[in-house]
């Protein structure tokens, strides 16, 4: 018997010679700022990555959840291969679950979310996270 095959999933981004950036599956383009680097990208993609996969995990387990983050990097030269880059990475989440949740399922919740975010798996730099959920920080 063999294995089941992965799920693949595809992006797609263009980025003009004016530094316009437009996703494959449309939606507004994202103009060149000078305030937005390419590292801000980053990290709003790991605060929205997390909070659609907080999203998908908590409507599965028939919780409505509303959100907001934010996230800090530090670039900077890495020891082993002397390149730069994000060497830490924290997000702090704060999400409102419906109906509130005991706290065992508040923390398998955040371990899905975290496990399930594409853009926290692939970087270098694990991120570390902190929660605020109904008000209270998790730890």
């Amino acid at each position: 018997m063999s294995a089941a095959r992965a799920r693949v999933l595809e992006f797609g981004v263009s980025v003009a010679s004016e530094r316009i950036s437009r996703s494959a599956l449309g939606g507004a383009p994202i103009p060149r700022e000078d305030d937005w680097w390419a590292e801000h990208l980053v990290l709003a993609g790991l605060v929205r990555c997390t909070l659609a996969s907080m999203d998908y995990t908590a409507h599965r387990a028939g919780f409505e959840v509303v959100g907001a983050g934010e996230a800090h990097g530090t670039v900077t030269k890495r020891e082993d291969d002397g390149r730069y880059a994000l060497a830490e990475v924290e997000s702090h989440l704060e999400i409102e679950l419906e109906p509130a949740p005991v706290p065992e399922a508040v923390r398998e919740l955040i371990e899905r979310a975290e496990r399930g975010c594409f853009v926290g798996n692939s970087l270098t730099a694990e991120p570390r996270y902190r929660w605020t959920v109904n008000g209270e920080e998790i730890e």
